[in-house]
């Protein structure tokens, strides 16, 4: 039976950048990737700020990189619009089927072993051997890492999935350096529909949603616009409830998507996942040279879920929170918080947000002039039972 240190199951960006880090501390790291080519489907619609990547340690190629003129976003209430400068965000959108190739050969470089169209069937205990069960057969190991997405989270836990479709469309109305979201609770219920430029006329574009029919949805909001081709579709669940309580489980841990690490306001998660891989393959380099003790060893492990949370969790609680508030506001509630935005408090959100943290310009669009309006909105018919108009 084949052996290795450490087998990570789902070779997306947290765990390509997990067996990156294994790798190069000298570890034995084989990725198991159960589709039949690394970045695909490509659910992602790839926005991420430069800063981001080159935390995580990665350059991107310009083979990678689809576009990096971003300079507005455009947010619309059913009855509003306002607009963000996102100049100084730094925003690019990548193209993550090569982008995840990329991770991979870097992987791959440091000594990782890469394998496509290979599923895992099941990780535990025989004997004295952890086994990994694959569609390839048996491997041994001492450390498994699930990295396999929001397929593994799904099997625990349903309530924070969200329907989601996106197509990849050709049309002129497509802006190529303006992102477009649109809130609107009746056709798109706790979430959006977003549009994502990928050059001139041609864009992601997309929509989630509690309890809808995305390709429908979808398909409306396409047609609302004008004429286009669609020339590709993606459909995929995606996750919004926050990470699960634990990522350390004696020798297994949980990476990425299947430990809920993408942000709960907009399911994204290239650097919030692509860090969770850094450091879990950082923590288990450390757990390997202490495999002999046993406390020792899952304290080092341990290292990487409280690391994350200490980078991540202020941000997150700070974005359930925003989400709580998006799912009980009604079309109304929406067109009223949108309208009581200073176009000051919009211009000062835009110098100083974070494109990966959100919590500096959502502290600055809710703590603005008219906070208790605000509230009144954010709460739609239920606070306007219990607030009367001034």
């Amino acid at each position: 039976m084949p052996s290795y240190d450490v087998v990570i199951a789902g070779g997306s960006i947290s765990g390509l950048l997990a067996a990156r880090e294994i790798a190069a501390g000298g570890l034995s790291v084989v990725v198991l990737e159960e589709d039949a080519e690394i970045g695909t489907p490509e659910h992602c619609g790839g926005l991420v700020s430069t800063s981001g990547i080159h935390n995580l340690g990665i350059v991107p190629d310009i083979e990678t990189i689809e576009n990096n003129r971003i300079a507005h976003a455009k947010v619309f209430s059913p009855s509003g619009c306002f607009e963000i400068n996102a100049e100084r965000q730094k925003v690019i959108v990548l193209n993550r089927r090569a982008f995840d190739k990329q991770i991979a050969f870097q992987a791959q470089e440091n000594g990782a072993e890469i394998r496509v169209r290979c599923s895992m069937r099941s990780f535990g205990k025989e004997g004295s051997e952890y086994v990994v069960k694959t569609s390839e057969g048996d491997l041994s190991c001492n450390f498994f890492v699930d990295a396999r997405g929001i397929a593994s989270i799904i099997s625990r836990n349903r309530d924070g999935v969200l329907h989601s479709a996106q197509y990849e469309v050709y049309a002129s109305w497509i802006e190529p350096d303006t992102i477009e979201v649109t809130f609107n609770s009746q056709q798109f219920p706790g979430f959006f529909a977003w549009i994502i430029p990928t050059g001139r006329g041609k864009g992601k574009v997309g929509v989630a949603g509690r309890r809808i029919n995305a390709a429908r949805a979808l398909q409306r909001y396409i047609d609302s616009k004008g004429k286009s081709s669609i020339v590709r579709k993606i459909y995929a669940p995606i996750w919004i409830n926050g990470p699960v309580r634990t990522f350390v489980f004696d020798r297994m841990i949980i990476v990425g998507d299947a430990a809920g690490q993408s942000k709960p306001t907009t399911a994204g998660g290239i650097y919030s996942c692509g860090m969770g891989g850094v450091l879990a393959g950082r923590a288990l380099v450390d757990a390997a040279d202490n495999i002999d003790s046993s406390k020792k060893e899952r304290l080092l492990l341990k290292r990487y879920e409280s690391n994350w949370f200490s980078m991540f969790k202020p941000e997150f609680d700070k974005m359930l929170l925003a989400r709580r508030l998006l799912e009980r506001m009604d079309n109304k509630a929406i067109d009223e918080l949108i309208a009581t935005i200073p176009p000051q408090t919009i211009q000062e959100a835009s110098i100083d947000g974070d494109f990966d943290f959100h919590s500096t310009a959502l502290a600055k669009i809710l703590g603005a002039k008219g906070a208790a309006r605000m509230a009144k909105a954010l709460l739609g018919n239920e606070i306007r039972r219990l607030i009367p108009e001034s």
